[in-house]
């Protein structure tokens, strides 16, 4: 099933949401573009991202870009251009925001260029898994400001203060290799592997006790902000939640399977 978001609003790009099974895959689809992200795509990946978090049969999130040649090359400079009030700007909608706060496991497969917003919606993805011809970039400052959707906060997390350095501060991207070697990308694969090798691990996780996957993802994420102590307390809480859920059950019982099948 597809689900075309905003269209009549942007003639030359959509949001597009497709399903399989427990997977919804988000398609920021202005590929004559590289995907740069309107004010209209904005309000449709925001629509997209809520209905999904209150769809309950949606276990697992992937988020891509259309066609080869850039997975999102952030903010429509047209659009950019056009801001006459601040305050109006100020209140935007944050579109790496709304992807970062789903609760369910989002994967990022990107391909092609990757830069300003669109590195800052991968950043809020909870994996990502980058083709041979991903080029990523933080390039704001080149133009003359700071990136607004959390790459200098979450770069230095994941890649170190230094290299989250040299990328904000340096502008240049970094091809798929170097972004694997620095962690901030978990995998590259060869481009014409990469849907099929995201839908794999999607679906994997999709297949676990959606309690289970979100309580993993609730106590890590915690991790980025809280201090040890509470961490763990946190942690613990959602371990104790876990342990009432049916999954938990089956999980013990398909365990116990294995075992006595000698596996």
């Amino acid at each position: 099933m597809t689900m075309d978001a905003h269209d009549q609003e942007a003639p030359d790009g959509a949001v597009r949401v497709d399903y399989e099974g427990a997977v919804a895959r988000i398609v920021l689809d202005r590929p004559r573009k590289h995907n740069a992200i309107t004010p209209a795509m904005a309000r449709a990946l925001s629509e997209a991202c809520a209905a999904l978090e209150r769809d309950d049969g949606v276990r697992v999130v992937v988020i891509t870009g259309g066609g080869e040649k850039a997975f999102s090359a952030g903010s429509d400079m047209n659009a950019l251009g056009e801001i006459t009030d601040i305050w109006a700007f100020r209140n935007r909608i944050e579109y790496a925001a709304v992807v970062r706060d789903l609760r369910k496991p989002v994967i990022a497969s990107l391909r092609g260029w990757v830069l300003g917003g669109g590195l800052e919606i991968a950043l809020a993805a909870d994996i990502r898994i980058a083709a041979a011809s991903a080029r990523l970039g933080a390039p704001e400052v080149t133009r003359g400001w700071v990136g607004g959707g959390g790459a200098s906060q979450m770069l230095p997390r994941l890649v170190g203060y230094g290299q989250a350095m040299r990328l904000l501060l340096g502008g240049e991207p970094v091809d798929a290799d170097a972004a694997l070697r620095m962690g901030l990308v978990e995998e590259v694969v060869a481009d014409d592997m990469l849907d099929a090798h995201v839908a794999a691990l999607a679906a994997r996780i999709a297949g676990f006790s959606p309690i289970a996957t979100q309580a993993v993802k609730a106590a890590t994420r915690a991790a980025l902000s809280m201090p040890l102590e509470a961490g763990l307390r946190h942690e613990n809480e959602l371990h104790v939640i876990c342990m009432a859920d049916q999954g938990r059950l089956d999980g013990i019982s398909a365990f116990k399977a294995r075992r006595d099948a000698g596996a």
